[in-house]
């Protein structure tokens, strides 16, 4: 028999890997920025369409998602579930009635939102969290797949972090994984390639994270890199001040000031090496 929680996370499941797929080909076939993602770009003149449309990055960054697409059901999903279900029982109502359950799930998407705009900036900050992230921006370019790319030690200490939130503020399953549908969908939303109408961009900018805005988080500049740390909603960064004023530029390189990627084994013992 189907459990609520595979019900739950099938439809995450399919959710997901449709809107990856449409984002996918679209910023192949309208890219905003022509580089190894436009058929065209000169950089790939005399290439197959197959490596102009799958570049060797792609399959980098595929093999990080890959390795926590593994860890997700042996460790992150079970860190998850055992939080939830050793909450602090404070919480006036259970998610029974349609309008408590839209009510809490609204709730707790904008605590969650709040919470993981400063998890994402203490990964900046603190030098440690640093070593992992580093990974996720050290992509030379932007896409879809770009948000799939974190080191698993990123991916491990993110989870017990939220299992220490769910327990203390009693986030129940539900919430969780509708959050965490939505922050994927948002992620590679704001990452990915795709020519938008600025005034539709605009517009998606008032209220959530477009990829103009998170662009520039990826610009290799520090003053830039160290910003702009919105997933969802795009009021966090003003409110608290770290929002850039740079805007994004067509060309603008995309990185770590400094440092260049790197090979897929080079990514993996990254965070463990001496620096």
């Amino acid at each position: 028999m189907v459990t609520l929680t595979e019900q739950l996370l099938a439809y995450k499941g399919v959710i997901v890997l449709t809107w990856i797929a449409l984002l996918f080909f679209s910023e192949r076939l309208i890219p905003a920025e022509r580089g190894d993602l436009s058929p065209d770009a000169k950089a790939l003149e005399g290439k197959t369409k197959f490596a102009r449309f799958f570049p060797v990055r792609v399959f980098r960054n595929s093999g990080l998602w890959v390795f926590n697409v593994v860890l997700s059901p042996l460790l992150i999903l079970q860190v998850t579930i055992w939080a939830t279900e050793h909450s602090l029982q404070w919480r006036p109502f259970s998610m029974a009635e349609w309008p408590e359950l839209l009510l809490e799930l609204i709730i707790d998407i904008l605590i969650l939102d709040f919470l993981i705009y400063w998890w994402h900036r203490l990964n900046h900050e603190v030098p440690f969290l640093w070593r992992f992230h580093e990974i996720h921006h050290l992509d030379d370019t932007l896409d879809t797949t770009s948000a799939l790319r974190f080191h698993f030690g990123e991916i491990l200490l993110s989870a017990m972090a939220r299992a220490g939130v769910i327990i203390l503020l009693n986030i129940p399953f539900v919430s969780i994984v509708v959050f965490e549908t939505v922050v994927l969908i948002a992620t590679v939303f704001h990452h990915s390639n795709v020519r938008i109408k600025k005034i539709v961009e605009r517009i998606l900018g008032y209220i959530f994270i477009t990829p103009e805005i998170h662009w520039v988080h990826h610009h290799a500049i520090q003053v830039d890199t160290d910003s702009n740390y919105g997933t969802i909603f795009s009021w966090w960064d003003p409110f608290f001040q770290t929002r850039s004023q740079n805007p994004r530029k067509a060309g603008m390189r995309i990185g770590v000031e400094g440092t260049r990627d790197k090979s897929f084994m080079s990514l993996l013992i990254r965070p463990f090496k001496k620096k």
